[in-house]
């Protein structure tokens, strides 16, 4: 089945001025703004950080990026092999979902590809992992 093709909500190392941002993103996007996903909650990963899927949570900040259409594939693709992500996978350390972001600019809700901690990652975090309470990954 071939996904949608959805903006990205990307919070760690895929934001402006982080690690992966121009090894990912430069050339491949066509837009890039500010997000909020609510419903979850952020926790220092190892050197990367982990979204939380938590009822009444958050929000993560981040920032919603849209592809380039000629882009799509081979960076949904690339994603997935950065996040570590396998469709159905059970070893998967992440899960990509689609959920709802607000974009900062306007409220508007846009629905989104969102890589957050798979279950098995989640209940470890939730029991002692470190929060980021502000959200904000690179402020931490």
């Amino acid at each position: 089945m071939t996904p949608a093709r959805l903006p990205f909500f990307v919070y760690g190392t895929l934001r402006p001025g982080e690690v992966n941002h121009d090894l990912f993103l430069r050339g491949r996007i066509c837009s890039e703004e500010p997000g909020r996903l609510p419903g979850a909650l952020l926790y220092d990963g190892p050197g990367y950080p982990y979204a939380v899927e938590e009822p009444g949570g958050g929000p993560v900040l981040g920032e919603l990026v849209t592809a380039s259409p000629e882009e799509y594939d081979e960076l949904l693709a690339a994603l997935d092999e950065l996040e570590e992500y396998a469709p159905g996978d059970p070893r998967n350390l992440y899960e990509r979902v689609a959920r709802e972001v607000v974009r900062v600019a306007d409220g508007t809700a846009v629905r989104a590809w969102v890589y957050v901690a798979a279950p098995s990652v989640a209940v470890r975090l939730r029991a002692r992992g470190k929060l980021i309470e502000s959200g904000d990954w690179p402020a931490r």
